[in-house]
């Protein structure tokens, strides 16, 4: 990956970031939300946001309202960064994120007994 486009990365996650927790008055977006990966293909025309959210029951209604809200967050975009023109935004599901959530919730249901201490005097 150019180091163009890594900046471009790392710059898009920000502004977005931005948006989605400052600008964006939606009450379905409420919820905590990561952008945790963003990738801008090498011609600058795609971009494919990886998004997180706490309550894994709420993240396909975040991310379909995020997608419908693609024109608002562009235009959002174009005043934050200075791009010839505003990559074609796709939100995806991190999944990741929601494997790291499950084993957490797994791990949690396990009854495993607490281990004794030694008393060992030495």
């Amino acid at each position: 990956m150019s180091n163009r486009q890594e900046r471009a990365n790392s710059e898009i996650q920000k502004c977005l970031i931005e948006i989605i927790h400052e600008k964006m008055n939606d009450p379905r977006l409420n919820k905590i939300i990561s952008v945790t990966e963003v990738k801008v293909s090498p011609d600058f025309k795609y971009c494919k946001v990886k998004i997180s959210v706490l309550n894994v029951k709420d993240i396909e209604t975040v991310t379909s309202v995020l997608q419908k809200s693609e024109g608002y967050i562009k235009k959002e975009l174009g005043k934050m960064l200075d791009m010839p023109y505003m990559p074609k935004l796709k939100f995806e599901v991190d999944k990741g994120a929601i494997s790291t959530l499950r084993v957490e919730e797994i791990l949690k249901n396990l009854n495993i007994p607490p281990e004794e201490e030694s008393n060992d005097a030495e």
